[in-house]
């Protein structure tokens, strides 16, 4: 990993000049559920809501010493990336033209407008949509601000920097595999730091690239992304990423919709804190491995909270008296019931609620955006 110790801690003065630390608790209901000290790293308090907003500070900044006669970058995003692109590059002056995928997130490119970029939509997905736009980008003279890139790395190792500084005896920490900015930054503070801490990534069942690449050495693409933890549907890993990954990583895990969509309700029942669908993938995936973890002292990255409203709403109506699905079983593991097939997006799971048949939805019943 290129970063040392003073590197990230540079990254992080300069972070710093925008925005606070995040927070890292140990929530007392989240250990007694999992039967471990469970501290959340709340990515969510960010001024993005995401944690994205560390690389975009560090990536413009790089950008403007190296690049100086750059006027406008181009990017592609489902939502949380952009976000941090277009608000650093639009206070840098810098013009900001974005593509996501047909379908994607109202709010997330309402944000992306209100930072000051220009949102286009194309294709079916992510990748369909960074092709694209690397295409435009050519054509246009903007620079191509990637999804992944080393400046990026940096800034987002700072999140890891913090977590492990403040909490050193971590055993494992789980984090979420989307372009791999974050489970890479985590291993270079891990490593930056001379621990032995375990970095699990986890991924969607339905998005599972990651694994499927890290599992057999090489890079592996699927044929679809489709999932509504949408910041990391992504089909086609990135070479750099997971290069990266391969080698720091202890293992890859995955976990399907109904396990995520529980873990949002697990979060906000027991830290009162949203979590988009991504934001919750890592404590699904603690949750998957929950026999594994009993009695150990691990994290799980909360890495945005930037989820449409309705499918909010939706989702969180699946929560019982006792703040979690009475249908699902997030102790059960990989061999838990699997989710039903049948609808479009290919998977469906019943919420748990007050009365016999009460608070049922589908995925297709949700606002979700194909990927």
């Amino acid at each position: 990993m290129p970063f040392t110790r003073d590197a990230i801690a540079d990254a992080a003065a300069l972070i710093y000049r925008q925005m606070p630390p995040t927070p890292q608790f140990a929530w007392p209901l989240l250990g007694q559920r999992l039967g471990a000290t469970v501290w959340v790293k709340h990515e969510n308090h960010t001024p993005t809501g995401a944690f994205k907003i560390r690389g975009g500070i560090t990536f413009i900044d790089w950008l403007q010493r190296t690049h100086p006669d750059v006027r406008g970058i181009m990017t592609a995003t489902r939502g949380n990336h952009g976000q941090a692109q277009a608000r650093a590059a639009a206070a840098a002056g810098l013009t900001v033209k974005i593509y996501v995928p047909l379908g994607n997130s109202t709010e997330k490119n309402t944000a992306m407008r209100g930072f000051g970029a220009e949102v286009v939509e194309f294709g079916a997905d992510f990748d369909s949509a960074k092709a694209e736009a690397m295409r435009v980008a050519a054509i246009e003279g903007l620079f191509w601000a990637a999804p992944f890139h080393l400046e990026l790395v940096r800034g987002v190792a700072t999140y890891g920097f913090e977590l492990l500084t403040a909490v050193p005896d971590l055993a494992t920490v789980y984090v979420p595999i989307g372009s791999g900015s974050g489970i890479c930054g985590t291993i270079a503070a891990r490593d930056a730091l001379g621990l032995k801490t375990e970095i699990v990534g986890v991924v969607s069942t339905e998005a599972a690239a990651a694994k499927l690449s890290f599992e057999a050495g090489r890079i592996i693409e699927t044929a679809s992304a489709t999932t509504f933890a949408d910041g990391v549907a992504v089909r086609v890993p990135v070479p750099e990423a997971f290069a990266l990954y391969a080698k720091g990583a202890a293992r890859i895990i995955a976990v399907n919709d109904a396990e995520v969509a529980e873990a949002v309700r697990v979060l906000f029942h027991d830290t009162h804190n949203l979590a988009e669908g991504a934001g919750a993938v890592a404590l699904a995936g603690l949750i998957q491995e929950r026999d594994r973890q009993r009695g150990q002292r691990v994290a799980v990255i909360l890495s945005g909270a930037n989820m449409d409203t309705e499918v909010s709403a939706r989702v969180l109506a699946g929560m019982g008296r006792r703040g979690c699905s009475r249908r699902a079983n997030p102790g059960a593991g990989p061999a838990a019931r699997p989710a039903r097939r049948g609808h479009p997006l290919g998977r469906e799971y019943g919420y748990g609620g007050v009365g016999a048949g009460a608070g049922r939805y589908s995925l297709a019943q949700l606002p979700l955006h194909p990927h």
